[in-house]
């Protein structure tokens, strides 16, 4: 179990890395979306290039930061009846999750993003858009994206079994309302408790 430990750590430190570093993409595709605005309305010239940029870079940052997201336990759920599970119920619910439908999805997206990015890749696709950016780099971000997560849900995984062993404490403790709450009104007032 050390070694797996040592791997799940080793996926957490590069999807944080990734995660923190893909973040910047969204202030680069505002400044993008700024200039092009701004040259459009005061020069009347546009150009396809420049939009399919701001997508591309909206497009990796959500991407490559949703193996982040997971890691950080900041994904989407709804909480109706999650939330008042007992905690070890909730980390077989996770478990579960994690092994029957995260990891088939991710490994069935990336069996089909291999030869979809390769294709275009080879036969060099260009956007239809007249004036638009090599599609490549755009569909292998999905692939990067997918390969991201799948490492992340391995690293989940890992961690989910060494905390209901016992091995390690949990990352994310099951906090009640109430507790939320006061750190909500803590970090409001600018103190940590």
């Amino acid at each position: 179990m050390t070694f797996l430990l040592g791997l799940s750590g080793l996926i957490d430190r590069v999807n944080e890395f990734v995660g923190k570093k893909v973040a910047w993409l969204i202030l680069l595709a505002v400044l993008v979306s700024a200039v092009n605005a701004v040259v459009r309305k005061a020069f009347n010239m546009s150009s396809n290039a420049w939009l399919e940029l701001q997508w591309y870079l909206f497009g990796a940052a959500f991407l490559l930061a949703a193996a982040y997201t997971l890691q950080q336990n900041e994904h989407i759920r709804i909480d109706i009846l999650y939330g008042n599970l007992k905690r070890r119920t909730q980390h077989w619910v996770d478990l579960f999750g994690h092994i029957f439908f995260l990891m088939p999805f991710v490994i069935l997206m990336i069996a089909y993003f291999i030869p979809y990015v390769g294709l275009s890749y080879r036969s060099g696709e260009m956007s239809p858009s007249a004036g638009g950016l090599i599609l490549w780099p755009a569909k292998s971000l999905l692939l990067i994206g997918f390969v991201l997560l799948g490492l992340q849900g391995i690293s989940e995984i890992i961690k989910k079994i060494a905390v209901m062993r016992g091995i390690i404490d949990d990352p994310s403790p099951h906090l009640s309302k109430e507790e939320i709450a006061a750190q909500e009104v803590a970090l409001a007032e600018g103190r940590d408790d």
